[in-house]
């Protein structure tokens, strides 16, 4: 109801009722054919496990294999991966733009489909080429399928609660290669690697599809963004909005700070066993330390909400950002020892979990929810670009360097200017004065 009306009042003409009220309203018909939340949710968290072990956890198990079945080398069997990782970075602008429009059911359930699309391709590929495609197309399933579709939708739907989502998502996300990775295993003892693609497809279409389609029904919320007069707005009204803070220095620093941040960390973890094994530390042990450090990721979100409640955006991006900088540089310490080196990839671990909910929260921490699939889409395909190269880039760094010490101590350099990036990418003024709780 507009300001100032009397209770059961028309609004005046030219007034568009109060934003609270229309956001009421809009929910009432039909309220029972909709989704709830906590259903769309645990859909969510459900095709976040599966599409991230399938989509990007399997290749790591099945690479060795299809390399030697195909004759392809490992570096082309790699860079088809990697080219579908470039592929989702450089789609997360337009698909950001199309979420923010249309919302995530039409972006995820048209994803998933390519995701059994790619899949089916890769595992009929009869040569390289095909095999190189099948994997762009699988760039483009991850674009629609993986965090930033998933983080758009809850940030839109959970308003306030948006954090408790997102954390709840990347809890269950995070276990994707604790579960597909022996699964994918226990399914190559019985297929070669094509029947195995052919399974995990059949497993995508099965849940993803229909689970995005139908549960994905909720009303997408319309962003507010005229003044109290009614007054017209175009067809795009946050487009000059997004463009402004795309422009602002606030939002560089922050893209150069994340981007740096996550390729060097992600560049570290990679490199990990390489590193151990010509060390001297055996397979099964450096395995167990990659191993915990993915669970240190989940450990590290179940503190975040506790975090994000008693820490301002800048302690916690400072605090994060400056754990994983020094843990890639304890890893420059020629070390063998177990205790020394678990304790240290823990700790990674821990700070490699928390900045993915640092830059699920990045946008909506310093400029709120508006145009939030625009804005998260921009940084994110820097991020993505940074984390697609990043496997090459260690490696190529410790051959130029001749030494796996060297190449942390880069890589923890690296991070320590992405600290000082992130150190100067909060705006002065938060559009709102409360946190998310």
């Amino acid at each position: 109801m507009s300001r100032g009306s009397p209770a059961g009042a028309r609004p005046a003409r030219g007034r568009g009722p109060d934003p609270v009220e229309r956001a009421a309203n809009a929910d009432r018909p039909a309220q029972q054919d909709r989704p709830s939340l906590p259903v769309i949710l645990t859909g969510l968290c459900t095709t976040q496990i599966i599409a991230w072990g399938i989509l990007y956890y399997a290749f790591p198990v099945l690479s060795a294999r299809i390399s030697a079945d195909t004759g392809w080398s490992t570096a082309s069997v790699t860079a088809a991966y990697s080219a579908g990782l470039v592929v989702s970075a450089l789609l997360g602008i337009p698909v950001g733009k199309m979420l923010d429009r249309r919302g995530p059911r039409l972006v995820m359930t048209a994803g998933s489909v390519l995701g059994v699309a790619s899949l089916a391709g890769i595992a009929f590929a009869p040569n390289y080429p095909v095999f190189l495609v099948s994997w762009l197309v699988a760039g483009a399933a991850m674009a629609g399928n993986l965090y930033p579709p998933a983080f758009a939708a809850v940030t839109r739907w959970y308003g306030p609660r948006r954090v408790f989502a997102l954390t709840v998502i990347t809890l269950i996300g995070g276990l994707a290669s604790t579960v597909f990775a022996p699964v994918t295993e226990a399914l190559a003892a019985f297929f070669d690697w094509r029947g195995v693609y052919l399974v995990l497809a059949v497993v995508l279409a099965a849940t993803a599809i229909p689970i995005h389609a139908i549960v994905l029904r909720r009303r997408w919320p319309r962003e507010e963004s005229g003044d109290d007069d009614g007054a017209p707005v175009s067809a795009d009204p946050d487009r000059q909005y997004a463009r402004g803070v795309m422009r602002s220095r606030v939002y560089i620093l922050m893209t150069v700070g994340l981007t740096l941040g996550s390729t060097a960390g992600f560049a570290a973890m990679i490199n990990m066993v390489p590193m151990l094994v010509e060390r001297g530390v055996s397979t099964a042990l450096a395995a167990w330390i990659l191993g915990l450090s993915g669970f240190g990721q989940v450990v590290g979100r179940l503190f975040y909400w506790a975090m994000q409640r008693r820490l301002g955006v800048l302690a916690r991006h400072m605090w994060i950002y400056g754990l994983l900088a020094v843990s890639t540089a304890a890893l420059a310490v020629d070390s063998t020892h177990a205790g020394w080196l678990i304790c240290v990839a823990m700790v990674a671990g821990v700070g490699r979990g928390i900045s993915t909910l640092l830059k699920a929260t990045a946008v909506t921490d310093r400029w709120g929810p508006r145009a939030y699939g625009r804005l998260s889409g921009v940084f994110n395909a820097p991020v993505m670009f940074g984390v697609a190269l990043a496997p090459a880039l260690g490696a190529w760094l410790a051959q130029l360097l001749g030494s796996w010490e060297l190449m942390y101590l880069v890589l923890a350099g690296m991070g320590a200017v992405a600290l000082a990036a992130l150190a100067f990418s909060v705006p002065a003024r938060h559009p709102s004065a409360a946190p998310p709780q």
